[in-house]
């Protein structure tokens, strides 16, 4: 049986790889809550390049991902450390576009990222979800 950990990483390892080791993250194309699901992503990087997993955890992560990484051994900091290990340098990320949904209760978005490693591209999509006033990623497609 696989950890929670486990299962969660596997689908978020793409995101600590597409946020790990980029340079930056431009969100200047975005406006309102566009370039606040931007400034999220960039923060994620940001975090994740200075090795900063209490961040990842308290910061960037939604809370039922943290709960999840949480009730494996270490926790979400041990799991998110475990994962960036594994992170190649070298990548370029861009935000491709933002779009917003969900309800005035429940804010949810999804950002198209393309990445860029070693002249191959890649496009993934980030699930996030609005918590207290903040956006945090939910998970990948």
């Amino acid at each position: 049986m696989r950890s929670p950990a486990r299962t969660f990483l596997g689908a978020i390892a793409p995101a600590l790889v597409l946020a790990g080791c980029a340079t930056s993250v431009s969100t200047s194309g975005f406006k309102g809550e566009e370039h606040e699901v931007a400034q999220t992503i960039s923060n994620f990087q940001s975090d994740t390049s200075a090795q900063d997993q209490a961040r990842v955890c308290a910061n960037d992560l939604a809370h039922a991902i943290v709960e999840r990484l949480d009730r494996s051994p270490g926790g979400c900091q041990h799991a998110i450390k475990t994962q960036q290990l594994e992170i190649d340098p070298g990548l370029e990320v861009k935000v491709e576009s933002v779009h917003i949904g969900g309800t005035s209760a429940a804010r949810t978005a999804t950002a198209t990222v393309k990445s860029t490693f070693e002249g191959k591209h890649r496009s993934s999509t980030l699930e996030l979800v609005k918590e207290g006033g903040k956006w945090k990623l939910s998970g990948l497609r």
